[in-house]
């Protein structure tokens, strides 16, 4: 724009200069110029020299200057050329604000002659300043209630420039709402106006933009804007609206407080508190929801707080309300449906429709025992129940229908083993975590007579000393019944036997209660030795059950028998006399006393003793076999009639005794036949040999027998013991025990020659057979001794000579028989 008034400076110069001159001739001594503001530092407003009359090549002598009342040096003088040069640039509106006239005063001193001129240069306005808005941008508060055709006045721009080039006029952007209106004022500036064209709606647009637009009247023109922001104040007017009409949400039922399920949504058009909105239950909200639910007021957060139960409510629909703060307080309602998510929390149920009924042990198998149901308060798989038994359980379940089952018997039951059973019952879910219920519950088998009784022992050994009172407690035999009640109550009997031809409960009675046996007479050892008694149990059952057990009652031997004296025999008086030489020598036997015991054992072991003598120096009797022996040579001075008082007596307690006496004469001259003696002795040694030869081949025959027996019983049973046969038995008028004692007693020495065989067992009577020698006889006579505790041997003794051999032996051999 400088170079453009520069050009148009220059093209209007001698336009200036000739302006210039009219107007010095009008003014006289002052000069006017004219030019335009802005111009370039150099631009030539006039030739001053010229103007003033003044000679160009003076002006440097004369000292022309330039001096403003501004102070401000705007203007110089080339001396040169006597031209007034733009020396800065000059602002019209620094110098004159909006005055329609600028004017700026100079005086121009010339010296030698000092002289004072007056020019006076007049600053024309270009438009060189667009319209200016003290604010370039600006806010504005509007009720969206306000009424149509309101007037709001908006800041005036301002331009500096006058004339045709100030501020002419105002547009305002395109918009809706508001037109503008200029309005002039007194001092003739124009004022713009706002004014609202249609209504106002804040929820449709809260903000309005404007710009504001000035004109100035410059060529080409110049404007200036302002940004006018119209921001539209809220009223109450809009409900609050939620999203949805309605919501729906899932929350798992073992969710913990705090647990958020869903938030609501609601907005307002509104703002500030008019939009500020706060979540409620609705007023008619049962109190089953607000006790497990909560609602942020705020947030609109619906949160747990309570318990939730999808066994006890599977759903929760109710109302929600949004309120906002402005005034009148408006609201929006919405429903909210929660379905609660079943989870495996809750166990399966066992539940007895019936309970257990006592059942039989023989009860045949599928017998009904308990009726069962379960259930499960879970839904879909987690409620799917499925029940089991153990393995190897006497019991199994038969489904009748969904979750319906019966206990029924799988096997046979015995009580004696499980008199009650315990079943355990497992209930498992379909859920994850898999649940299980476990029950047991007690069957009770009834007892029914399936057990016979049984004894303590198969047999039983009671040991009696004979002479016991009668009527005593022998001894108690006990049975067991593994039954119970009625079926295991025992009476004890005595099985009807015989012995002797007698009934053996004439020798005893059992208590039929304890079963304590009881003798009802008194024994003797020398007559019985075993009793074997059979005792039976029975129980009370229906059919009735028992069994058998023997008892052997032993006969104990007691010291109840004095020993008896065989020789010398009672028959011969109540002395023996006997004869022997004076010329016996010692240890010359004079004779033998032989005695026997009814009892045995101990009780039966007999000793001699000689008690008195009329010279105990002479004679001796043998301790163990009664041999009367000289314990020295027989002299002159001895009498010739000497007795001897023998005392006999056995072992036993208290000791049983007896005397015999035996009368010596001595005799002068008597003499043994030696030769003759010696000659039958030999003969008697060879029937004796005989006799020992018979009994020696006796006894190899019954062994052998016994050996052969025995195999042929060990062979049977090997061939009978695949078919579990007993190769032994018993029976109660079997043979019960087979031993035997077989004794067997040979004297060849002494007054007396004898043979004594004693045999038998503990059942049967000693049987005794005696052979009793003569030495002075040619032939021997036997004597057969019956099998008898109270033998009387005074009437079995024969041939008995009073001489006897000087030695004897004795042989005992005892054999055990099968």
């Amino acid at each position: 724009m400088l170079h453009c008034w520069c050009f148009r400076a220059w093209l209007w110069r001698p336009m200036w200069i000739l302006a210039g001159v009219l107007l010095w001739s009008t003014v006289k001594a002052q000069i006017r110029y004219t030019i335009p503001e802005e111009l370039k530092e150099g631009s030539v407003v006039g030739n001053i020299a010229k103007d003033l009359g003044l000679d160009v090549r003076d002006l440097a002598n004369r000292n022309l200057r330039i001096a403003s009342e501004s102070g401000n040096a705007y203007f110089i003088v080339d001396l040169a050329k006597g031209e007034l040069l733009v020396n800065s640039r000059i602002d019209r509106e620094t110098l004159c604000g909006q005055n329609a006239e600028c004017r700026l005063p100079l005086q121009v001193v010339i010296e030698n002659p000092l002289q004072l001129h007056r020019v006076e240069i007049n600053i024309q306005d270009i438009n060189d300043n667009a319209p200016e808005f003290l604010t370039k941008e600006s806010i504005m508060k509007i009720s969206e209630a306000i009424s149509l055709g309101k007037r709001f006045s908006v800041e005036s721009a301002e331009d500096p420039d006058v004339g045709s080039n100030s501020l002419q006029s105002y547009s305002l952007s395109q918009n809706d709402c508001f037109r503008l209106n200029v309005k002039t004022s007194k001092d003739g500036r124009k004022v713009p106006e706002l004014i609202v064209d249609k209504a106002l709606d804040r929820e449709k647009k809260s903000t309005h933009n404007l710009v504001l637009t000035a004109i100035d009247g410059g060529s080409p023109h110049k404007t200036g804007t302002t940004q006018i922001q119209i921001l539209v104040e809220d009223v109450n007017d809009n409900d609050p609206k939620f999203e949805l009409s309605s919501y729906k949400a899932s929350v798992p039922e073992s969710a913990e407080t705090g647990f958020s399920i869903l938030t609501l949504k609601a907005t307002d058009l509104d703002e500030g508190v008019n939009g500020e909105l706060e979540y409620y239950f609705d007023a008619h909200t049962p109190d089953a929801v607000k006790n497990v639910f909560e609602i942020n007021a705020e947030t609109g957060t619906i949160t747990v707080i309570g318990k939730l139960d999808y066994e006890e409510k599977k759903s929760y629909t109710f109302d929600v309300s949004a309120k906002d703060k402005g005034h009148p307080q408006l609201q929006s309602d919405s429903s909210v449906h929660i379905d609660i998510l079943d989870e495996n929390d809750n166990a399966p149920e066992i539940l007895l429709t019936s309970l257990p009924s006592p059942v039989n042990e023989n009860a045949p198998i599928g017998t009904v025992v308990a009726l069962i149901n379960v259930k499960d308060l879970d839904s879909n798989a987690n409620g799917k129940v499925s029940l089991i038994l153990p393995e190897k359980s006497p019991f199994k379940l038969n489904s009748s229908f969904d979750n319906h089952y019966s206990l029924i018997t799988n096997s046979l039951l015995d009580r004696e083993r499980n008199p009650e059973l315990s079943v355990e019952l497992l209930a498992s879910d379909s859920g994850s975590p898999q649940l299980k219920t476990r029950k047991t519950i007690k069957v009770k088998v009834l007892d029914i007579n399936d057990n016979p009784p049984v004894f303590t022992q198969a047999s039983y050994d009671v040991y009696i000393k004979e002479n016991n009172p009668a009527g005593a407690s022998l001894f108690s035999v006990l049975a067991f019944d593994k039954d119970q009640d009625k079926n295991a109550m025992l009476t004890y009997t005595i099985k009807d036997s015989k012995f002797q031809d007698i009934p053996v409960t004439s020798y005893f009675y059992i208590n039929s209660e304890n079963g304590t046996i009881f003798s009802m007479n008194s024994f003797d050892f020398e007559k019985i030795k075993l009793f074997k008694v059979v005792v039976q149990a029975n129980d009370h059952g229906s059919p009735s059950l028992s069994s058998n057990t023997t008892v052997n009652v032993f006969i104990l031997d007691q010291n109840d028998n004095v020993p008896v004296v065989i020789y010398p025999s009672a028959s011969m008086g109540s002395v023996s006399h006997q004869r022997m030489p004076r010329s016996a020598k010692m240890g010359h036997l004079v004779t033998k006393v032989t005695a026997v015991d009814a009892d045995s054992g101990h009780n039966a072991w007999i000793s001699y003793r000689l008690a008195e003598a009329t010279d105990s120096s002479l004679f001796a009797v043998n301790l163990y076999t009664g041999e009367v022996r000289t314990k020295r040579s027989v002299s002159e001075q001895d009498d010739a009639s000497q007795r001897l008082l023998i005392e006999i007596k056995d072992n036993g307690e208290p000791v049983q005794s007896t005397t015999v006496t035996v009368d010596i004469l001595i005799e002068d001259g008597l003499h043994e036949p030696v030769s003759d003696f010696r000659h039958k002795a030999s003969e008697k040694d060879k029937k004796n040999s005989k006799i020992t030869f018979y009994l020696i081949l006796s006894l190899a025959s019954v062994s052998v027998l016994s050996l052969l027996t025995f195999f042929i019983l060990l062979i049977k049973c090997a061939r009978n013991s695949r078919g579990n046969a007993s190769c032994f038995r018993r029976d109660s008028d079997g043979y019960k025990n087979p031993n035997r004692n077989l004794q067997i007693q040979l004297n060849t020495d002494g007054p007396i020659k004898y043979v004594e065989v004693l045999g038998g067992d503990m059942m049967s009577q000693s049987q005794s057979f005696g052979s009793y020698l003569s030495p002075m006889s040619e032939f021997s006579d036997l004597t057969m001794v019956k099998p008898s505790s109270t033998l009387d041997f005074k009437d079995t003794l024969r041939g008995l000579d009073a001489s006897l051999p000087d030695s004897a032996w004795t042989f005992e051999c005892q054999q055990a028989m099968v």
